[in-house]
């Protein structure tokens, strides 16, 4: 309890003092430096009014028309606030700027804002004051006079209330935390809330209690309520702490939601609330001195409520207490959330995108130009189809001679076997066993000519796109069979040397057909125009490593010039006078068509022998490695 005599003693003094001029107010004359004195009524350890400071410093140093010097005093009102120690203060404050004049006073603090209202008549007469976080009922208790201007601050319990029921779903009661509010500069006003909140909730006070009675109080709260903490700056047994690390410890143990008012409270256990900014507070202070230093009048800044509370809440401890997003107040922020792939990774996302894209894009021109290629292909079969049907046309054209005199043999025999069997039926005795010779001579012949019709039917009709099972010693054999009578006129030899262990092979008969007939015409043509006495034609087959199957067409007419024997398959490239040069260059793009290879080489005894590989189906390949003592077939 103060001293009332060493009050008045000191009071005295301090009086004498300034009227004999030992301790003089700040002047007013001119200066060219403004000076803004910042009286704050906590100490200097509070995470709040140390960034409260910061918002305010930082925005005065942002201006840049004149120089501003700022000094600061922390009074620490919040433990000492007896009229010695305020006295103390005066005394100490009016020592320390006799000689410094100040141009604005900033108050941070309800108490802090009533100390200076008393000693500015003394310390500082007629200069502005800018209050910052003050409450509204405080300053209109004070009525202030019209050189004094600022922000209040929003602290309200009916705030508080509504964070809590946004929290807790069903609240039914709210646990009060923190030093008795007549003690808190800060929430004293609260005070006049509580029995309005009453009529709403229970309320369970558990404020000035010892922090280890709390403690356990906490730990054991009923469900549906909601903590309000406001301020804890003693443990009860004559410890001092911050009010935030007396969070801590209360949030430990706490088995409720904590709400709180001050954002520096986020990350020491409370879950949030309508939170004051204290940069933002310190910034709008700094702007109103700002301005009044700039030569506003402060009668012309109206008091109005700050914008520097705003509903914020940890998302951590949300997801703890099990609290949605879509339940907080509107306009809410939510802080802490761990950012969403898109907000940590857009980058990489679009970067994965765009690639997708171009490979999308990319894909697209792929499948569009092998339609194309197809289509090209599709479009150069049916050429080299149409070009083919020309040239077995022209062939057969050649062969009309021949084949006609082929089919004259059968058609004869025919004829004079039934003349025969005409007579014998008419005789008196018929002979029925001749007649059935006749009648198996007729079929005989009648089949020969089917066979050669139906070679020619088939070398002349347009081929099918659908491959097939192609027997090549079946398909060489016939070739000799439809040109014959041409070989027989040349005085050609034939040889067949098949290997029957050869597998069918996979592709287009009818072209098939046309290639080996081109080589065996072409033989018989050379054959001829050699005029040699040796006068033959082999037609081979063979298995080659069980990859290919062989065809080697060989006769004994001309050889080919070396220097032309790479030329003989282009267009137009022909020995013949009457020649078009087409069949060999056909026969090439129908063999590489069916992925095998044509080529020719000269005989050392004399003449050509052209060679065809074509690839076995590839089943039939393994079965052929799989048992190399099986035929391939």
């Amino acid at each position: 309890m103060s001293n009332p005599w060493a009050v008045s003693f000191v009071s005295t003094v301090f009086a004498c003092a300034i009227v004999c001029g030992i301790i003089r107010p700040a002047s007013s004359e001119h200066h060219q430096t403004k000076a803004i004195l910042v009286l704050e009524e906590s100490d200097v350890k509070g995470a709040f009014y140390a960034a409260i400071f910061s918002g305010l410093r930082s925005a005065i140093s942002d201006n840049r028309d004149r120089p501003i010097t700022i000094y600061s005093e922390n009074l620490n009102l919040i433990r000492f606030s007896d009229r010695e120690y305020e006295q103390s203060l005066r005394v100490h404050l009016a020592v320390k700027y006799k000689d410094k004049p100040i141009d604005a006073i900033v108050t941070v603090g309800s108490s802090a804002l009533e100390y200076a209202l008393r000693w500015r008549p003394l310390l500082w007469p007629d200069t502005p004051i800018v209050f910052a976080m003050a409450d509204r009922q405080t300053v209109a208790r004070l009525k202030l006079p019209p050189d004094v201007t600022g922000r209040t601050v929003r602290f309200s319990l009916q705030d508080m209330l509504v964070a809590a029921r946004a929290v807790v779903p069903g609240l039914r009661r709210v646990a009060l935390v923190g030093d008795p509010l007549a003690r808190q500069p800060v929430f004293r006003h609260l005070e006049d809330e509580l029995p309005a909140v009453a009529g709403q909730v229970d309320i369970i006070d558990l404020t000035g209690l010892p922090l280890r009675e709390l403690r356990r109080r906490v730990a054991d709260l009923p469900d549906a309520t909601a903590i309000l903490y406001t301020s804890l700056y003693s443990d009860g047994e004559g410890h001092y702490f911050a009010p935030a690390d007396a969070l801590e410890r209360v949030a430990e143990v706490a088995n409720r939601p904590i709400i709180i008012g001050r954002e520096t409270f986020l990350e020491h256990g409370g879950i949030g609330g309508y939170l004051a900014i204290p940069r933002a507070i310190g910034e709008e202070a700094a702007q109103l001195a700002l301005r009044i230093l700039q030569g506003e009048s402060p009668a012309n800044l109206p008091i109005i409520e700050g914008n520097t509370t705003r509903p914020i809440f940890d998302w951590r401890l949300m997801q703890r207490w099990g609290v949605a997003a879509a339940s907080l107040p509107d306009g809410s922020e939510v802080r802490f959330r761990p950012p969403t792939a898109w907000e940590q990774y857009s980058w990489w996302i679009l970067a994965i995108a765009a690639a997708l894209l171009l490979q999308g894009l990319m894909i697209v021109g792929l499948v569009i130009e092998h339609r194309r290629r197809r289509n090209a292909e599709i479009e150069a079969r049916e050429r080299l189809s149409e070009a083919a049907l020309m040239s077995r046309r022209i062939t057969i054209g050649d062969l009309s001679t021949s084949i006609a005199h082929e089919l004259k043999q059968p058609l004869s025999a025919i004829l004079s076997n039934a003349e025969a069997a005409q007579l014998i039926i008419n005789s008196d005795t018929p002979d029925i066993s001749e007649i059935k010779d006749i009648l198996f001579d007729i079929k005989r012949d009648d089949q020969r000519a089917a066979a050669i019709i139906s070679n020619i039917r088939n070398l002349l009709r347009k081929p099918t796109e659908e491959d097939q099972e192609i027997d090549l010693n079946k398909i060489l054999s016939g070739v000799f069979q439809l040109i014959s009578d041409k070989i027989a006129s040349q005085n050609i030899d034939v040889f067949e040397d098949f290997s029957h262990d050869i597998p069918n092979i996979i592709g287009n008969e009818v072209q098939i057909q046309q290639v080996i007939l081109n080589l065996v015409v072409n033989a018989v043509e050379s054959i001829a125009d050699s005029g040699g006495a040796h006068r033959e034609i082999v037609g081979k087959t063979s298995l080659m490593n069980n990859d290919f199957v062989e065809i080697a067409i060989l006769n004994s007419g001309y050889s080919i010039p070396s220097e032309s024997i790479d030329q003989v398959f282009e267009p137009y490239h022909t020995t013949k006078s009457q020649g078009m040069g087409l069949g060999l260059s056909i026969s090439r793009k129908i063999i590489t068509a069916h992925r095998g290879r044509i080529w020719a080489e000269n005989r050392t005894d004399g003449g050509v022998q052209f060679r065809i590989n074509l690839p076995v189906p590839r089943a039939v390949q393994s079965e052929c490695h799989a048992d190399h003592r099986a035929p391939c077939r």
